[in-house]
């Protein structure tokens, strides 16, 4: 376990680095002048360039990127261009909303998935089955912005069960969680669809194995021998899926944080977007980055885990 631990880290650490390497390159071949924008067209030559001196962009590209990478490792991720203020302090705030919504929308996207997925395995090709695959197919087809509208249109707006956009804060943790509940569920709808459908794959597999027939042949019912034996062994595709679906969640709600107005790490990159604020940028999608590798990372651990033949070295 010690030896596949460290490869696995060996791995975290060079995807790290190739990462910040490609996101670094990507943002400063962007057309344009950081200094420039922020001023506007009228401003002043001098003016300018002491805007770019202040900012240090008239360093060379080595040495901007070995300042910002070694400030991201010591917990300096530089001062926004447009807020003036620390990075660190604007990425801790919106993670205080992202984080919070992207746990939601895995918890209730795994409570929606698996009741679905052990149900349409457990009865394949009857009609529950049919139904559910058709759910999930609909559920993929559609895309999350659309469930949301509906979503305000129903529960915000007819029926007035919760908020139509907007955070009020953590000072109101039940006004809070009201916020987040239909974006939560905007998110969640397509992901518990593909990750049903994974589960009821991955099952219907499993049970066509030898060692399932055996369970059987011993005596134990469809039921026990589908909770006890196929379900645990058909967690591997799960837990990929499980680890991709919160990344995504954690770094691709733009479009949900935007129908809802939340302010969230996809909003701030893309309000950095069209302000140019370099620096937020890259250090927003660096973070975002690294939680994605170490997320794959611990989903990498939880496999061996539940496999333990991921373990032995061959």
């Amino acid at each position: 376990m010690t030896r596949y631990l460290f490869k696995r880290l060996i791995s975290l650490i060079a995807s790290l680095v190739a990462a910040s390497l490609v996101i670094f390159a990507m943002i400063e071949v962007i057309p344009g002048d950081p200094a420039a924008y922020m001023l506007g067209l009228n401003a002043a030559p001098d003016t300018v360039a002491a805007l770019r001196d202040s900012l240090g962009l008239n360093q060379s590209l080595p040495l901007r990127y070995l300042g910002w990478i070694t400030g991201m490792m010591t917990g300096d991720f530089g001062i926004s261009y447009t807020y003036k203020v620390p990075v660190a302090d604007l990425v801790a705030a919106r993670l205080t909303v992202s984080l919070p919504l992207a746990l939601m929308a895995l918890l209730l996207s795994t409570a929606i998935a698996l009741p679905i997925g052990i149900l349409a395995a457990a009865r394949r090709g009857r009609a529950t089955d049919l139904a559910a695959m058709g759910a999930t197919q609909l559920g993929i087809a559609v895309p999350n912005f659309w469930f949301a509208m509906l979503l305000v249109l129903v529960f915000a707006i007819h029926w007035r069960l919760f908020p139509a956009g907007g955070f009020p804060g953590w000072a109101n943790p039940a006004e809070a969680l009201r916020a987040l509940t239909l974006p939560a569920i905007a998110l969640a709808l397509p992901q518990a669809a593909i990750l049903a459908r994974v589960l009821r794959s991955a099952l219907i597999e499993t049970l066509g194995q030898d060692y399932i027939r055996t369970a059987r042949a011993k005596g134990l019912s469809r039921r026990q021998t589908l909770t006890r034996h196929a379900l645990r062994n058909a967690l591997i595709p799960v837990l990929t899926i499980l680890g991709m679906q919160f990344s995504f969640l954690l770094a691709g709600a733009i479009i949900i944080e935007n129908v809802f107005y939340i302010p969230g790490l996809g909003r701030l990159i893309f309000q950095a977007i069209t302000q140019r604020d370099l620096i937020v940028v890259e250090s927003v999608v660096m973070i975002l980055v690294f939680a994605v590798i170490l997320v794959t990372f611990l989903t990498d651990l939880a496999y061996a885990s539940a496999d333990p033949r991921l373990r032995t070295p061959r």
